[in-house]
């Protein structure tokens, strides 16, 4: 699939240059813009079916340039020295360069792009999240359906908090997922937030029953579950049979699997981790 306003956008984009322009192109055609005087790109981590390893999504995630496509993480260390005003900019920049970088390689693909929600902008911005970043998708005529925004693990003091940001992303199109830190913290907000998509981390997996009712429960209500963090083959076979006892197909990412990468996986690779 092509998307021809994007690429008369990416066309501008090739003139401009980093003096001129908060989000230029380099040399190879990849989105790149500058903060606090850092310039930084897109990196893209696979979301893969556990038992067919394929491909279903990449998780978008900011980097710092780098020749040989391994740059560091930035965003903890940009959004620590930033105010509110400016880790909004900030994630706003990361969300266009995201949604440029993924979709200007998605082709024929139909993998969605998940694009992190980070606390501080919970409480920051106003009101009608999602708004802003909707409007810009329309304007390159991107699939806003095809974009997953993840919601960050909240206390239960800030519930009201998530209810709320849920709801503007639901007006605004979007499919949203919710990081939990436990199975009882899915239970508890399985059916307030009707989410999406729960991610938990595939490091914690000691609630055996609590794990295996939040997974038929999800499976249910149609939601995808995603273990983040598969870091070891152990971690792997924990998960297969989990996911084995609970009769569901889990969503996998980590390190042991892919690591993020600037280009989206060609076919063939996309069915082998």
């Amino acid at each position: 699939m092509s998307f021809p306003i994007l690429q008369k956008y990416l066309a501008r984009l090739s003139d401009a240059t980093g003096a001129a322009s908060s989000i230029w192109l380099d040399h190879e055609g990849k989105a790149q813009g500058r903060f606090f005087n850092c310039t930084m790109s897109s990196a893209f981590q696979p979301i893969r079916q556990l038992d067919s390893q394929a491909v279903q999504a990449y998780e978008g995630l900011a980097r710092s340039v780098s020749a040989q496509d391994l740059g560091l993480s930035l965003w903890k260390l940009l959004d620590h020295a930033a105010s509110d005003d400016e880790s909004i900019e900030l994630d706003r920049l990361c969300r266009m360069l995201h949604a440029i970088n993924f979709f200007r390689q998605a082709g024929d693909s139909a993998a969605d792009l998940y694009l992190n929600v980070h606390d501080r902008l919970l409480s920051a911005v106003s009101s009608n999240h999602g708004h802003a970043f909707r409007r810009i998708l329309d304007a390159l005529e991107l699939p806003v359906e095809r974009v997953v925004l993840q919601l960050p693990a909240a206390t239960p003091q800030q519930g009201w908090l998530l209810n709320y940001v849920s709801d503007n992303y639901r007006r605004n199109g979007f499919r949203f997922a919710v990081n939990v830190n436990s199975a009882r913290d899915g239970l508890a907000v399985l059916d307030r937030l009707r989410p999406d998509v729960f991610k938990l981390d595939a490091r914690e997996l000691q609630d055996q029953k609590g794990l295996t009712e939040l997974l038929q429960r999800s499976a249910a209500a149609r939601v995808a579950v995603v273990f983040k963090r598969v870091e070891t083959e152990q971690h792997l076979t924990a998960l297969r049979e989990l996911g084995a006892a609970a009769g569901v197909l889990l969503l996998v990412q980590g390190y042991l699997l892919d690591e993020p990468r600037s280009v989206l996986l060609g076919e063939p690779a996309r069915r082998a981790a």
